[in-house]
């Protein structure tokens, strides 16, 4: 699906993907404060899982024609990375 994309409608797709992600990262830096990446962070690392999560879809077969199983598995993948980052951040920081 991501790649046969044309390149405006990738730019686009990722211009979205990060604006809302900012407003994502915003909030849980707010939450998270010290403990998290920033707000640019968080939004970096949500933006990167969104598409690495549907890549390794696309990778494994998944149909991801309905925009809402694919929405859904982007926002699956940016929530583990995010939450794979601060766990590995936190383990870090107790060494």
């Amino acid at each position: 699906m991501i790649w046969n994309l044309d390149t405006g409608w990738l730019m686009m797709a990722i211009a979205i993907v990060a604006v809302i992600a900012f407003f994502f990262g915003a909030a849980l830096d707010a939450i998270m404060r010290e403990d998290g990446f920033g707000p640019t962070g968080n939004m970096l690392l949500f933006t990167t899982g969104f598409f690495l999560a549907v890549i390794i879809a696309n990778t494994y077969g998944i149909n991801l024609r309905d925009l809402k199983l694919a929405v859904a598995w982007g926002l699956g993948g940016a929530f583990s990375l995010v939450s794979a980052m601060a766990l590995a951040k936190a383990g870090l920081g107790r060494v």
